[in-house]
């Protein structure tokens, strides 16, 4: 199937669940994570869940890692609509968010992480298949941005359901997955 098809299916999958079902799939993808290795883990580049679209809550991962890694420093994503492109912007506990033309919560902060820098990265996504590539909503702004990242950086996916064995339209410039979990095990690519 093609990206734009994938993309409506697991959309209308995902605002399916429940809300009682939904918890529990993020306690297990959070048991999941814990098995993962992140102790050289300096720079984790996140973002918030946008749960009018169901996404998998990412705020426990995030937290996760906070407590496990004294000093980690942490980044949300900006994005520039008109320009396609995105900055990580460091957080802090005084950092204000509001919420962008996407539906999406973005740090008002303007002092960027280089992508270099980055060691760790939770991306979003609809669905992936059994090469690590991934479904996103369309934008292109994670894909664009990873090209300039490291090329060990660690990127991660979080879904609700298995690997599909093909996405047919997957291109030259998607940049794949290192690990996605989902509730039962983790793919590692």
């Amino acid at each position: 199937m093609t990206k734009q098809e994938l993309r409506n299916i697991y959309k209308q999958k995902r605002m399916q669940l429940t809300t009682q079902e939904k918890m529990k799939l993020d306690d297990l993808l959070l048991l999941q994570f814990q098995k993962i290795d992140v102790s050289s883990i300096q720079t984790l580049f996140t973002y918030w869940p946008m749960l009018h679209m169901n996404e998998p809550n990412t705020i426990p991962f995030t937290n996760y890692l906070r407590h496990m890694i004294p000093g980690l420093q942490i980044a949300y994503p900006k994005m520039n609509k008109e320009e396609g492109f995105m900055q990580a912007i460091f957080i802090n506990e005084e950092t204000i968010y509001h919420i962008n033309a996407f539906g999406i919560n973005e740090p008002d902060g303007n002092i960027a992480i280089h992508p270099l820098a980055i060691d760790l990265v939770f991306i979003p996504l609809l669905t992936f298949d059994k090469k690590g590539n991934r479904v996103g909503y369309g934008k292109g702004f994670y894909d664009k941005y990873l090209m300039h990242c490291a090329d060990d950086i660690i990127k991660i996916g979080f879904s609700y359901f298995e690997a599909i064995d093909q996405i047919d339209d997957a291109g030259e410039f998607d940049v794949p997955l290192t690990y996605c979990i989902t509730p039962d095990c983790i793919y590692e690519f």
